[in-house]
């Protein structure tokens, strides 16, 4: 009898699997793959007999069953093929015993034998750590990133030729490198490539950019075009912290799956910005997909920050699809063949003109929309999704009679990050030992609980409330935004002016 196991990982949205892959060889030619393998995975025969026959290895000519077990879990893509092939040849004698014991291969092989790089190996070879198994050979071009994980042996080849030569001590074939197999190029950016101090004026705008980076608070603004709204939202990641060690393994994943990881950056240290076209779909915002779950901008933006230009222009269904994940930090995609969560913990940042034409309310030109259409367009942002946004703002284009002695006096990016930074360790003190770290993630009931200002300090708040002009939820967010205030101004408990100012950025187009 001739049987041989080795193992792979499949991967559900940004979660691996490691997959036992049992070959069996004996009977009358022919090829069976079982286990619930996807389309991709079933064209494996051919890729993997090529790739054995163009390493100068015989194909076996006999019957060919491969179970891929546990047998109910969904098995996608191509990352298979290495396992695959090394389990067929180990089934023949080809290769020694060793060779599969407590190894994972991870990898898509070419017809020529060449081992390619495959998304998500970072996710695949966090699962095998969890998994207790501590070697696992990777294509080359992925080496780096499956190299973040602790206490694990990595292994990169280039060609099926070169692992071949490597199990069996024989001296490795020169291959030359080929420059096609590079990852996909970053789509996802950190926030350090432009600065505050490029922009001129802009005061509340600005202070709005500084207070949303201390706390974590999610931004709307609006204006006529050319106003500057893009360019305030680009740079808020520039004043975010660095990411933990743990937070930048996480995105570093999360960026694997979803295709967009830097060959040059395999490990994602700063927060990335993510910034949809206003025609993407709900998948593509969100993730999903059909058979296969994927990774959406919004989880591309975890730990950092989600833009939004043009939102209006956004189709309603996916703006509304953003309101689970402002509140949950997780997006949950369900479909007949799997289920998946994906992190999505980001700060939303929207921008929007006041109208179809861009200039309702604007001193430099005359709005040409009629009422109704001003009114319809900006009701493409719905109340439930207003109310999720801490500050809200009318940007106005800058002066240009004092453009040069503003932009001669805007602060520098560094500056006002060492302030967010001073503020988030203030918070960080106060939230100790709690399960929030920043003034925008804690709940409303907690903020009026333990965290709630004096009196005298938010007699105005209850008034809009009493009023109807701002809800309760939009009254806790209010007190958030305080708090983070007051961590800025180091004051110890939100003063009277701290909460009207935090209300004034929540209910600027009301007030």
């Amino acid at each position: 009898m001739k049987l041989a196991t080795t193992r792979s990982v499949t991967l559900i949205g940004v979660k691996g699997a490691v997959i036992d892959i049992e070959v069996h060889i004996g009977g009358m030619p022919g090829f069976y793959m079982v286990g619930l393998p996807d389309v991709s995975l079933n064209e494996a025969r051919e890729r993997v007999r090529a790739a054995v026959l163009s390493s100068n290895e015989e194909w076996p000519l006999q019957r060919i069953t491969v179970n891929l077990s546990p047998a109910w879990l969904p098995k996608r893509g191509s990352q298979f093929d290495l396992g695959l092939a090394v389990a067929i040849l180990a089934a023949e004698g080809d290769v020694p015993p060793v060779a599969t014991d407590d190894v994972v291969y991870i990898g898509e092989l070419a017809l020529d034998g060449r081992v390619r790089p495959v998304r998500g190996v970072l996710s695949a070879v966090l699962a095998a750590s969890a998994a207790g198994l501590t070697r696992v050979v990777v294509p080359a071009a992925n080496v780096a990133e499956a190299r973040l994980v602790p206490d694990m042996s990595v292994l990169g080849v280039r060609s099926l030729g070169h692992l071949l030569a490597l199990m069996r001590g024989e001296p490795v074939p020169d291959e030359p490198d080929d420059e096609t197999d590079d990852p996909p190029a970053q789509t996802a950016v950190g926030g350090e490539t432009v600065d505050m101090n490029e922009i001129a004026g802009q005061i509340e705008a600005k202070r709005a950019v500084e207070i949303a980076a201390a706390g974590r608070h999610h931004v709307l603004f609006t204006g006529a075009p050319g106003a500057g709204k893009t360019m305030l939202a680009t740079r808020l990641p520039g004043l975010l912290p660095d990411l933990e060690a743990g937070e930048s393994l996480e995105v570093t994943a999360i960026h694997s799956v979803a295709g967009v990881l830097a060959a040059d950056q395999p490990l994602v240290t700063r927060p990335p910005l993510a910034a949809p076209h206003h025609s993407a779909s709900v998948a593509a915002v969100v993730g999903g997909g059909g058979r296969v779950i994927r990774p959406g901008a919004a989880s591309v933006a975890h730990r950092g920050v989600l833009f939004l230009d043009e939102a209006p222009e956004f189709r309603a269904g996916v703006l509304e699809s953003l309101r689970q994940p402002l509140e949950s930090g997780e997006v949950a995609i369900a479909r007949v063949e799997a289920a998946a969560t994906l992190p999505a913990r980001f700060q939303l940042v929207l921008a929007a003109n006041p109208c179809k034409c861009g200039f309702h309310g604007s001193t430099e030109r005359d709005c040409v929309c009629p009422p109704d259409t001003v009114r319809r367009y900006q009701n493409k942002i719905s109340e439930p999704m207003r109310d999720r946004i801490d500050l809200q703002l009318s940007v106005q284009a800058p002066n240009l009679a004092t453009f040069e002695d503003d932009l001669a006096a805007a602060e520098p990016t560094k500056i006002i990050a060492d302030r967010v930074a001073e503020a988030r360790e203030r918070a960080g003190k106060r939230l100790a030992g709690s399960a929030w770290r920043v003034n925008g993630d804690v709940p409303g009931p907690v903020i009026r609980r333990r965290f709630a200002p004096s009196a005298a300090a938010v007699e105005q708040l209850h008034r809009y409330v009493q009023k109807g002009t701002l809800s309760a939820r939009g009254a806790d967010r209010v007190l958030r935004v305080a708090w983070t205030i007051a961590d800025l101004e180091g004051h110890d408990a939100p003063t009277s002016n701290d909460v009207n100012e935090a209300a004034g950025l929540r209910m600027g187009r009301q007030m």
